[in-house]
């Protein structure tokens, strides 16, 4: 299947623009002329502060990409801003980013406001003081769980369907219904100052490099922010409904100090008062999108709703909600308190950190590794994390790059790594331009065009969908006809209801294997092997699953992808050198394009797929994996390990036979190969192993 990348450090930009264009046209227009009452929304404009090139860098192409959805956008010098916001401090500034139509909302008018407007329409709108006591879920004649009733201190409730809008208290509520949400309560504060003269319609100010914002109230602003060292809230209470806490001012005077440097006459302005609680705004799931907390809550709070409503009424969103989606969380990351802690104090403190393409967490790591995590880390794999899985990125000439422990960035006492090699090579990637590893990527992609090249995708989702209507359910499914044959393999789409793409895949027929085999599960009727992109893996799974409910289908799906590992060799080469380990005759006549075998690779049983190589584009970093690496000991600064086949001289390290049967070895360059000197055919076969571990 085709590998999926990191994508753009505005993957989903898009969507969030449409989520937040759609709250302020309800909010400023919409409810107004509904109710006649004023929601609290004031358009006084917004400024972005960029106090270093690489921020202003960011903002510029956030206006770029503000054109394309409609949204107005404008970068100011430091003399224009001035004239903007003249109480503003502009000596440390490379420019602002503004845009007029950004705005204030008040919690309380939009709440009451929607209220109303809810209530005129019929619906029975919030029933104060009823707490949710249990959730009812029963299993099914197919033996699935479906929510039957919600019940409550004051009466039970029947309804299929339940939304959590729980907030801190969600993960408790999730647990009612066997449902694991990632979500960490913390502090969150502000403070209100007193009047300020000249500050009215003044616009919002985020100081993201300070990690502070400014709000406009009134003739007052509202000053917050997010710290490195936020105070979670250990033990959520039930009765906490509308409480606050004290405000712990050694963790929020760094916001104070952000603040008076960017105003500075806020450093002769007194407090009117504090503001420190949880509520839902404090509620941070892991990653780069939040799932509705605080401010982006209430900012994202109409689009979402919409898409939610359209959700329960047509069985999806209308728009790609993957990123609000908890599905795009495995689930053995949902219930493991070190991740969610760990990312959701990460997500916090880097909330206002610019945003670049080749960015990584330091959190929540190596809780997935594969059976050759080790020897590639020796090897100087720099990993990436996908879905929880360690994944080969690319690999550091300087050699191990471990991921360490995460050490919170210094908070609480703990004590930053020194000397962190992964962390340095993160931070040398903190560009907007060509990273420094991208000669080294070249290199690795024209390897592969050129020979050959091993990558290790034991991340990769590995499903089996096994049963009597097996068949039935892989006809629904994909777009292509995959009822063919044992031992045929097709490339093909998944498809919902409404013929969009779920994602792509391979999908091999097999036979029933012997009882206990991974390689080939003993089942009956018809069979199928699934290989879908990691990062999908847990959502691809919810979709079949549902498909499978749904449509009552006589199977079911297993999940081996902890079982199994995953390689794939690619290039030219690449059978030349893979018939030298197989005992399986690779030859087209003997195993033809699209199909698979169960074979042995030096002493490791799998089964081989046989797929035509595709033309040069960037393909995921190749490595090693399964048993087999165990076979070879490289030294490459390379993630290729290859041939040229101009030169049969690996640049990397050389390939040699080592003697012995299907046995090879690699040194370190300037060995010469001995393959065969014909030229190898752009049309040659690779082959795709997955072995058990």
């Amino acid at each position: 299947p085709r590998e999926e990348g990191q994508g753009s450090e505005w993957e989903g930009f898009g969507v969030e623009v449409e989520l937040l264009a759609h709250t302020r046209d309800v909010v400023s227009r919409e409810l107004p002329a509904e109710t006649g009452l004023h929601t609290g929304w004031v358009e006084n404009g917004g400024l972005f502060i960029a106090s270093n090139k690489q921020r202003l860098d960011e903002y510029k192409r956030l206006m770029s990409l503000g054109k394309v959805y409609g949204v107005e956008s404008h970068v100011l010098t430091p003399s224009q801003t001035k004239d903007l916001y003249p109480l503003m401090n502009i000596d440390d500034l490379y420019g602002t980013l503004y845009v007029p139509k950004d705005g204030t909302m008040d919690p309380a008018g939009t709440c009451s406001t929607l209220a109303r407007a809810a209530a005129a329409r019929g619906a029975t709108v919030i029933i104060e003081n009823c707490p949710v006591t249990g959730i009812q879920v029963r299993t099914d004649d197919f033996g699935v769980k479906r929510v039957h009733a919600v019940e409550t201190a004051h009466g039970t409730i029947q309804t299929p369907c339940v939304v959590n809008c729980a907030g801190v208290w969600a993960r408790a509520l999730g647990r009612l219904a066997g449902v694991h949400v990632p979500l960490v309560a913390m502090h969150h504060a502000y403070v209100v100052t007193e009047r300020i003269e000249g500050i009215q319609n003044m616009p919002n100010v985020r100081d993201h490099d300070a990690s502070v914002y400014l709000r406009l109230q009134g003739d007052a602003l509202s000053v917050g922010g997010y710290e490195s060292n936020p105070i979670f809230w250990e033990e959520v209470s039930e009765k906490f409904a509308f409480g606050l806490f004290d405000l712990d001012w050694d963790v929020f005077m760094q916001h104070i100090e952000g603040a008076v440097n960017r105003v500075p006459v806020l450093e002769k302005t007194g407090i009117k008062s504090t503001v420190c609680g949880p509520g839902t705004c404090r509620a941070w799931p892991p990653g780069l999108v939040c799932i509705l907390p605080c401010s982006p809550g209430m900012m994202l709070g109409g689009g979402c709703g919409r898409e939610l409503a359209h959700w329960i009424i047509h069985g999806r969103p209308e728009k790609d909600m993957y990123g609000y989606d908890i599905r795009r969380f495995h689930h053995s990351l949902t219930d493991n308190n070190r991740w969610i802690r760990e990312r959701s104090h990460e997500s916090y403190a880097k909330n206002y950190s610019v945003v670049f393409p080749h960015d990584e967490p330091l959190a929540g790591r190596n809780v997935r590794k594969d059976p050759l995590h080790e020897e590639l880390l020796r090897q100087g794999c720099v990993f990436q994390e996908r879905h929880g899985w360690e994944r080969p990125g690319w690999f550091s000439p300087g050699g191990a790059a471990p991921v360490l422990d995460y050490d919170y960035y210094g908070a609480y006492g703990r004590q930053r790594h020194r000397d962190y090699t992964y962390n340095r090579l993160l931070g040398d990637e903190y560009t907007f331009d060509f990273p420094p590893h991208h000669d080294i990527i070249k290199n690795e992609c024209l390897t592969c065009r050129n020979a050959l090249a091993l990558f290790d995708m034991s991340y990769f989702g590995k499903f089996y969908l096994v049963g009597p209507e097996a068949t039935k359910a892989a006809d629904w499914l994909f777009s292509a006809d995959v009822s063919k044959a044992p031992g045929s393999t097709v490339y093909t789409c998944m498809l919902n209801q409404q013929g969009g793409v779920e994602s792509d895949l391979t999908v091999s027929r097999i036979s029933p294997g012997a009882p206990g085999s991974p390689l080939a599960p003993a089942f009956e009727g018809d069979g199928y092997y699934l290989a879908i992109g990691g990062a999908v893996a847990q959502h691809n799974w919810s979709h079949i699953t549902t498909v499978l409910q749904d449509m009552k289908f006589q199977c079911k799906l297993l999940d081996c992808s902890e079982e199994l590992g995953m390689m794939s060799i690619q290039g030219p080469l690449s059978r030349v050198v893979l018939q030298e380990v197989l005992d399986t005759d690779l030859s087209n006549e003997a195993f033809p394009f699209s199909t698979h075998k169960i074979t042995t690779a030096a002493g490791c049983q799998g089964t081989g797929t046989g797929t035509l190589t595709c033309a040069p584009t960037t393909p995921p970093s190749p490595s090693w994996a399964g048993r087999l690496w165990r076979l070879r000991k490289p030294r490459a600064s390379s993630a290729a390990w290859c041939a040229s086949p101009q030169t049969r001289r690996c640049p990397c390290s050389a390939w040699r036979r080592s003697g012995g049967t299907a046995r090879w070895s690699a040194t370190s360059g300037g060995q010469i190969l001995g393959l065969p000197s014909t030229k190898p055919s752009p049309t040659a076969t690779s082959v795709t192993l997955r072995g058990a571990r």
